[in-house]
């Protein structure tokens, strides 16, 4: 079954690869990057039928000089710029822990503790398949929620509740071969770290 899971995934590049020259160009990069008007507005009037697109072409353009009036740094001066210091410390920041949070090992190691819970072998493939699963309803979840709480909230929220599953499953892990429900509580654990992965980071 796995090696047609892992194949199922090329279809959908198939698709693409079929479909996308059907598809037109951005009005936006026929107007900006090309400099095209009449192919822009035949773009505009393919996606959104006939009509007057003057206000959208217009947005376009100031968009093009906003652009022009920006300076495109490198790398280096990226770094040296002040203005842009804090800007650059809270990305750092983010994907340093997003990095390190955990959710590889997580991943790594769920096969050996749905093994210790003395799940069938035939079955931890699936439960390996719901923990995945988890992570792709919280991510659709977390769409709806950032609307209403914010990204700073969720992040926090996220990486506290996170670490203290961490610290749960450490525990649980250390005590597994003294009590025997100690197994399904870390099964718990691992989905529902993945949730809070999903939700938060």
């Amino acid at each position: 079954l796995w090696p047609w899971l892992l194949a199922s995934s090329g279809l959908s590049a198939l698709v693409q690869l079929v479909s996308l020259p059907f598809f037109p160009d951005s009005p936006s990069y026929l107007l900006i990057q090309k400099g095209n008007e009449e192919a822009c507005r035949k773009a505009i009037r393919k996606l959104w039928g006939e009509g007057d697109h003057q206000a959208e072409i217009d947005d376009i353009m100031k968009e093009k000089g906003a652009m022009a009036s920006t300076k495109t740094l490198r790398v280096l001066e990226v770094v040296k710029e002040r203005s842009l210091r804090w800007q650059l410390y809270i990305l750092m920041t983010v994907i340093t822990t997003l990095q390190l949070c955990g959710i590889n090992a997580i991943y790594f190691y769920s096969f050996e503790v749905f093994h210790t819970a003395k799940f069938e072998e035939y079955l931890i493939p699936y439960v390996s398949l719901g923990v995945g699963l988890c992570e792709c309803l919280s991510s659709i979840l977390c769409s709806t929620l950032i609307d209403r709480f914010g990204r700073k909230v969720l992040l926090w929220g996220g990486y506290t509740l996170m670490s203290s599953v961490l610290a749960l499953l450490t525990m649980t892990l250390s005590l597994q071969h003294r009590f025997f429900w100690m197994h399904y509580f870390s099964v718990i654990l691992i989905f529902l770290f993945v949730v809070f992965y999903g939700m938060g980071p």
